[in-house]
This record gives C-alpha cells, sequence and structure tokens, in this order.
C-alpha cells in the first residue's frame, strides 16, 4: 500500500549525504561482490575483503583481489599461489561451492606482514590438514595445505565467529625497509 505522506519514515537528506560517524565502519549490507574496507590507524592494520560465489571460475577471481592489495609486496606471488589453494579447497571440501554457495577473502596489511583469510561456509566434520605427501607421489590432489604449511610464516583454522562455517588464513612476513604496502590506501 502507497504512503500517501512523501517522506515519512526516511531520513532527512542531509543525513544520506553526509552520514553520521559510527563506531563501526560497515553499517550496510554487503553486495556480494562488493570490496570492503576497513581501518583504524590506531588499533589494526587496515583490511579489505570480497565475496565471490562458490565457483571454480572464481578462483582466478580471488587470486587477483589479493594480487591488488599486495602489487608492492615482495610476497605477491607466494600469496596469490596460496589464496588460490585455500579458495579451492573452500569450493571443493565445503558447503561454499554448492550451488548457492560463496566464500570470502579477507587481507590484512601491515608494515612487512600480511594475512589472506578465506571464509568458507563450512560443513566438514573434520579441520583442514596437509597431507604431508611424500616428494614421489603422483597423485594430483591433496598437496593445498602442504604448500601452504610450507610457504607461509604462519597459518591456521578456526571456526568463524558467526558460526556460518570456518576461516582458513596464511600469514606472510617481510624485510620492511621502504615498505611501500604498509601504507594505507585511502
Amino acid at each position: 500500500m502507497h504512503d500517501p505522506t512523501p517522506g515519512v519514515g526516511l531520513p532527512p537528506p542531509d543525513a544520506l549525504r553526509n552520514p553520521a560517524p559510527s563506531s563501526s565502519p560497515l553499517q550496510r549490507p554487503a553486495n556480494p561482490m562488493e570490496e570492503r574496507t576497513s581501518h583504524n590507524s590506531e588499533t589494526a592494520p587496515w583490511h579489505v575483503r570480497r565475496r565471490f560465489p562458490g565457483l571454480p571460475s572464481q578462483i582466478a577471481y580471488a587470486r587477483r583481489f589479493v594480487a591488488r592489495q599486495l602489487a608492492a609486496s615482495p610476497e605477491l606471488t607466494t600469496a596469490t599461489l596460496l589464496t588460490s589453494e585455500l579458495a579451492t579447497n573452500a569450493i571443493t571440501h565445503s558447503a561454499s561451492g554448492a550451488s548457492t554457495g560463496k566464500f570470502e577473502v579477507c587481507v590484512r596489511l601491515a608494515p612487512g606482514w600480511a594475512r589472506v583469510e578465506v571464509r568458507d561456509l563450512g560443513n566438514m566434520a573434520e579441520a583442514p590438514r596437509p597431507q604431508h605427501r611424500g616428494p614421489y607421489d603422483t597423485d594430483e590432489h591433496g598437496r593445498g595445505l602442504d604448500l601452504v604449511e610450507a610457504l607461509s610464516s604462519k597459518w591456521g583454522t578456526e571456526p568463524r565467529g558467526d558460526g556460518m562455517g570456518r576461516r582458513v588464513w596464511f600469514e606472510l612476513m617481510w624485510d620492511c625497509d621502504g615498505d611501500p604496502v604498509a601504507a594505507d590506501p585511502d
């Protein structure tokens, strides 16, 4: 039914142009393909995240997303390779690969340090772990987390805070003398 009183229930026009500051930088719902950036220089490194449909074709987009964030990092190649492995696992081994599934990639940066998280929708009874395959094992699958373990400074897995799946992450560190990655992109 149409409300005959125009503007009732809507914020004043000035509030739309100049929203009031809030303690949380991300108040509105996210478009599934939207990149969201958050930065509080007093407490944490800046981070950006993006959601992707749970399709194999989206793994390349996840790699490119991470590559844009770490473009000036000496660990760019490693970060994109490991992101590809975690995104592949998310759509292969979790509900993220279902017809309406999705996964999210979050990149956190600070001087000489990056953390990449791949958040999936979960559904496996056991947490992901490396297979530790032998060098002569010719199986094409099962090496992704071995690579993550070997190439990252640290990695891990934990349940998501919202209880809707898990987050698998890795951290990379490098010498940060004159590190342009540490600069806030805003």
